[in-house]
């Protein structure tokens, strides 16, 4: 690690800030040593705020149907290999009565853009979960939508949303998505979600097509101004069905490398250890968690649709009962010095 290297470091652990050129150099610089350094430093800040706490959320992946044709995504709607699904609403609640039963106090309502999912369909799924378990938060991650809908949305219980940006840079969206979606619209819909007042995600794929660290260094420097109560990043990886299905996947190593770097610029926010980082490595979770991650989300889905819910290729976990699942990651924690936490995880600003 050389000396301008280490001194950005120090920087950013102290102002929480650095410029869009100095990101990109701190990722084009980096080596071992500086990821040591960067770990250590993030581990020390997330520590002071949340201790050894891991925070877990219940994921329900409650249907694999999406109108939008996502270049990397393997529901694509494009895709006419896939066998296709959507739960019930009754099935969603069982889901979430399961989880709570097992200590979960936080769901993740994922999906692909599925119109089946009007307001009047999801606000009464979110309306009917939040009576039956008052005590837990509500997540949805199910795409764009107007700010009409993600505000009955909120009024019907909804706490959070997850919608990553994918990339900060409008040329490099382009390149990712089909001609119908726009970098414009993805922004105004966590402009909107941030002002009527959820708690927002954001977050991006690691080393995906056409990214160089110029990209990564905008998506970083999104970060820092819009300030997210969660952000997921993940590794890029193939899925076989789509046109990249031929890339290479992202990388662990800058995976865990811009964690550090993202616990640094924001010091609270919730940051998982997301499941493609155990899809490419085994002890890929811990190390997120080593790295600077709070937040692991274990796989509440009927076990008999988590095949079909395959963004991309080889992913872990869908052969196993929630429970398994749950009790897993708690193992896993508990093998590097974490405690997994049962309450909502709400963010500690």
């Amino acid at each position: 690690m050389n000396g301008r290297t280490r001194e950005l470091i120090e920087r950013l652990a102290q102002e929480h800030h650095l410029t869009e050129n100095e990101y990109a150099e701190l990722i084009e610089d980096r080596d071992d040593e500086a990821a040591a350094l960067l770990s250590q430093r993030a581990v020390a800040v997330r520590r002071a705020i949340y201790g050894d706490a891991v925070f877990t959320r219940g994921l329900i992946e409650i249907s694999n149907i999406c109108k939008n044709d996502c270049l990397y995504c393997g529901i694509r709607r494009s895709n006419g290999n896939i066998q296709r699904y959507r739960l019930t609403p009754e099935e969603i609640l069982s889901c979430a009565d399961e989880g709570h039963a097992l200590g979960f106090r936080t769901f993740v309502l994922q999906g692909g853009e599925d119109t089946w999912f009007t307001d009047k369909a999801l606000c009464g799924i979110v309306s009917e979960l939040k009576r039956r378990h008052p005590d837990c938060a509500v997540t949805l991650s199910m795409g764009e939508r107007s700010r009409e809908s993600y505000q009955r949305l909120f009024d019907a219980g909804a706490d959070r949303y997850l919608l990553r940006h994918e990339t900060a840079d409008a040329a490099h969206y382009a390149r990712l998505h089909p001609p119908g979606m726009s970098f414009e619209n993805r922004m105004r819909c966590l402009n909107d979600l941030k002002e009527i007042g959820y708690q927002v995600g954001c977050g991006f794929m690691v080393g995906s097509p056409f990214q160089t660290a110029r990209e990564l260094a905008k998506d970083l420097e999104f970060i820092e101004a819009f300030r997210p109560d969660m952000c997921g990043i993940g590794p890029f990886i193939p899925h076989h069905d789509t046109p990249f299905g031929d890339r290479s996947a992202g990388t662990l190593e800058l995976t865990l490398y811009l964690l550090s770097i993202i616990r640094l610029i924001h010091p609270p926010v919730l940051l998982p250890a997301t499941t493609a980082l155990g899809t490419i490595h085994p002890q890929g979770r811990e190390k997120g968690i080593l790295a600077g991650a709070n937040v692991v989300m274990p796989n509440l889905s009927p076990v008999g649709v988590r095949k079909q819910y395959a963004l991309y290729d080889n992913k872990i976990c869908t052969g196993d009962e929630s429970a398994q699942c749950r009790h897993c990651l708690e193992a896993r924690m508990q093998s590097i010095g974490y405690r997994l936490v049962v309450d909502r995880g709400d963010i500690h600003k």
